[in-house]
């Protein structure tokens, strides 16, 4: 197992290759985004298990999102199957991986509490409005930092590894190592990488959100529909398909087993 050391640039460059991807079926890939939105927030709405659910899914969901963007690149055409296709390969590391990272992000939040005495651990796990409100006043700000600090790392070893699992048959912890050692190596593609989801995802839609509620300030409800429409059907594909460039660029396709 091989990861390349890549420029800053390349960052932008899985970005551009994400859309590339998107242009050649924009419909079956939205759809697809969309069907997997569904699927975890669907599951985050079951009582009690809802979320280990959701958390345990995940990693599959997301090889098969990174199997249409490959079948597109190759001039196929994916289908709803290819979604739940990562689940075929080595199985059980994918939900233990969904798993781990679930008990991971728990055990930030729970070591946050030495800085606020729970209150951002409260906040993000209430059930409803209700419970937020009594912790809307709370400073957060040392809770959130460390917070942020601790899911940097957690971030790195998860985000390749479901597919170095599923696709090169790696085991828990190799896929762990081998996704964090590849972002370390990367970090400055990733930092490029970050700045331009922010672009694309944050800044372009906030701002088209704002021209239309000055050109439209009696529709606002119709503006925020259509700026959600686009995220959905437009941003969103292309920002999964750029996990895949970036994939396939740091580890190179040819090592698929």
């Amino acid at each position: 197992m091989r990861a390349q050391t890549l420029p800053a640039r390349a960052g932008w460059q899985w970005i551009v290759g994400g859309f590339a991807i998107y242009r050649r079926n924009p419909p079956v890939l939205a759809f697809l985004v969309v069907t997997y939105w569904f699927i975890v927030a669907f599951l985050n709405l079951l009582p009690v298990v809802g979320a280990l659910a959701a958390s345990v899914v995940i990693p599959g969901l997301s090889v098969g999102l990174m199997q249409a963007a490959r079948q597109l690149e190759r001039g196929l055409v994916p289908n709803a199957q290819t979604l739940f296709g990562g689940f075929r390969e080595n199985t059980r590391t994918l939900l233990t991986l969904g798993a781990l990272y679930l008990l991971a992000t728990l055990a930030a939040l729970g070591m946050s509490t030495l800085f606020d005495g729970g209150a951002l651990m409260h906040y993000m796990l209430a059930d409803s409005k209700a419970e937020r409100a009594a912790y809307e006043d709370a400073d957060f700000t040392l809770s959130a930092v460390f917070l942020l600090i601790c899911m940097v790392p957690v971030l790195m070893a998860w985000w390749f590894a479901p597919v170095l699992a599923a696709w090169h048959r790696l085991s828990v912890g190799k896929s762990l190592f081998f996704s964090l050692y590849a972002c370390w190596l990367n970090w400055r593609a990733f930092v490029v990488f970050g700045a331009g989801l922010l672009l694309v995802a944050a800044v372009i839609p906030g701002t088209l959100l704002g021209l239309l509620l000055i050109a439209l300030p009696g529709l606002q409800g119709f503006s925020a529909i259509i700026v959600t429409v686009a995220m959905a059907l437009g941003v969103a594909p292309t920002v999964f398909s750029s996990f895949y460039v970036g994939y396939r660029d740091i580890f190179g396709i040819s090592e698929i087993a």
